[in-house]
């Protein structure tokens, strides 16, 4: 399983090719989330993501590492952009590894939802009408809270 939380831009079609290895694997799925150049009706020039760094690292591991053994995956990687990103540059890449496909497809769901969420990293955007600080929506609560009911999960203070 990888983890990594940093401030380099990357490429995941890269990253990706060298994700999807061989061996017992019949399934890979993947998200990856870029930065918009609109949002709710606003123009974005770039977002502002912050976050500590040691604490953010740990806490995405953790729950990377749950939804990998609920799913009894065969890899998992998650990379997640900080630092200033610019307008088309990628954010988050997850990608799992499984015999199947439901369980990649549906932990890469679930992972994502959680990262929505839970993930302690602060947003902010920055555009022509001034930076905007981006928190979670009730949308997205619910949306991990799916995956909680579903596994009697509670969860989880940092």
């Amino acid at each position: 399983m990888q983890v990594i939380v940093q401030t380099e831009a990357f490429a995941p079609e890269q990253l990706l090719a060298t994700f999807a290895g061989g061996g017992d694997a019949g399934a890979m799925a993947s998200f990856v989330g870029y930065c918009r150049a609109s949002s709710h009706g606003r123009t974005v020039e770039r977002l502002e993501l912050e976050c500590y760094p040691a604490l953010t690292q740990r806490e995405i591991a953790r729950l990377a590492e749950t939804v990998l053994q609920r799913h009894a995956l065969l890899d998992l990687m998650v990379v997640h952009r900080v630092g200033e990103i610019q307008v088309g540059e990628a954010i988050v890449l997850v990608a799992a590894l499984s015999a199947h496909r439901a369980p990649a497809l549906t932990a890469v769901a679930e992972l994502m939802d959680y990262l929505k969420s839970e993930a302690p990293i602060w947003k902010k955007e920055v555009g022509a009408c001034g930076p905007r600080w981006i928190d979670p929506t009730e949308q997205d609560y619910r949306e991990a809270g799916r995956w909680r009911q579903k596994h009697g999960d509670v969860p989880h203070e940092s």
